[in-house]
């Protein structure tokens, strides 16, 4: 954990539905960094900054790192598609998402446990693979701060 002028860094915040972090920079500065819904990968969200660390808003949330991490696989889950082992786990998890509306009830604890498990996993692995192709805001150690 980094401190940016008394800031503990990194920061994660529910922005309007959508994932957003605040990570300190190697210059000593603080970046912004939101969830693109195109790609799954991250990108720059500088002009985001003030507004969720000064001005805040009913839509503006900081959340934990789990909250964090469970928030981006369920959006990369909704909005991304593909093949592969990552997608096949998205699949799982909107297989038993949608058992749970069929039957209108609320996920047991199992139920529950497996979801957030499986979005740990996805996260990680989602990650790794933007760390292999170069985003610079990826981070799989997110997941491991959620535990």
């Amino acid at each position: 954990m980094s401190q940016v002028e008394g800031l503990r860094l990194p920061k994660f915040f529910d922005y309007f539905g959508s994932p957003l972090k605040l990570v300190a920079t190697a210059d000593g500065g603080m970046a912004g960094w939101r969830l693109s819904k195109d790609t799954g990968g991250w990108r720059e969200a500088n002009n985001l900054v003030d507004k969720v660390l000064f001005v805040g808003g009913d839509e503006i949330n900081q959340i934990s790192p789990d909250e964090f991490v469970q928030l981006t696989e369920h959006e990369r889950g909704r909005y991304l598609s593909g093949d592969g082992p990552i997608f096949a786990l998205y699949e799982t998890v909107r297989a038993i998402e949608d058992t749970l509306q069929q039957e209108r009830r609320y996920p047991t604890p199992q139920e529950q446990a497996l979801i957030r498990g499986v979005r740990r996993r996805t996260f990680v692995m989602f990650e790794e693979q933007l760390q292999q192709a170069g985003d610079p805001a990826a981070d799989p150690t997110i997941a491991s701060a959620a535990s």
